[in-house]
């Protein structure tokens, strides 16, 4: 029997165990109501409110210019639909990054004005300060290195990360100092698999990946890129489970026919 399928609320407690298990967990990007309600019921273990939502809701070239308001506007949205799932949300760009003090107080913001279980912030040693002060505060947090998209414009590509020996010593060093620092998991992103799979091996703490192999303790992708619904992006490592975008356009051109042919509303459909 897998660990969660009898509990009513997933943890950072039960992430643990599931891991301890070898049991996978499985984590999608939400940012409403709708959509948060249906992945919820659907049994996933993780969703996280990405900083995504700039790309795939706001139509941003990349995931810097959403605000720490916007994200609570997104992750209040997401709360209140989740009854299961744990519900993980990004601190945004410029919002923790070199100031300790300024992180918290995102962190205490998201969370008291979300209702949310946990923030996530990209870096490893360059953030340990901010990912002490709000752990301190009792605010989980779970980490995210390799591509990281917030730091867009120093890698100038999205390439493979952590190909060269180099990186990816830095980055297994930082996933050892998340983990003593205290993050309860990590997100690796487009890194060689095998890497992911050392990491994974090497911590006790749960590992999800995007683009990192089957090695690792749990994967993540972007619910609007995994159901087709957007269609520009397209990864190595993103499999679509269904063309959306296609049944969307059908359905609205069926739509407007049957308005333009006065076909819709009929007789059963008025008052």
């Amino acid at each position: 029997m897998s660990v969660h399928s009898d509990i009513r609320k997933i943890t950072t407690h039960v992430l643990h165990e599931m891991k301890l298990r070898g049991e996978k967990i499985a984590m999608l990007t939400a940012y409403d109501y709708s959509m948060a309600k249906i992945i919820d019921q659907s049994g996933i273990d993780i969703i996280l409110v990405g900083d995504s939502a700039s790309n795939v809701m706001a139509g941003h070239e990349s995931t810097l210019p959403i605000t720490l308001d916007e994200m609570i506007y997104h992750a209040s949205s997401v709360v209140r639909a989740v009854k299961r799932a744990l519900v993980v949300v990004d601190l945004p760009f410029g919002s923790y990054q070199g100031n300790s003090k300024l992180a918290l107080s995102a962190a205490i913001r998201i969370m008291k004005e979300t209702g949310a279980h946990a923030v996530k912030m990209e870096g490893g040693a360059e953030i340990k300060e901010s990912v002490e002060r709000i752990l301190s505060a009792g605010i989980p947090v779970l980490g995210h290195l390799g591509l990281t998209p917030q730091s867009i414009h120093k890698f100038g590509t999205y390439v493979v990360r952590a190909k060269e020996d180099a990186e990816a010593e830095k980055l297994v060093e930082d996933a050892h100092l998340l983990e003593e620092t205290g993050c309860f998991g990590i997100v690796l992103e487009k890194i060689p698999a095998k890497l992911a799979g050392k990491v994974a091996s090497e911590l006790r703490i749960p590992i999800i990946g995007i683009g990192a192999g089957s090695q690792v303790d749990g994967q993540v992708l972007v619910i609007h890129d995994m159901l087709g619904i957007t269609q520009e992006f397209s990864p190595r490592f993103l499999r679509r489970y269904h063309n959306l975008s296609e049944e969307m356009k059908g359905a609205v051109s069926n739509y407007i026919k049957d308005v333009k042919d006065c076909d819709f509303p009929n007789d059963q459909e008025s008052y």
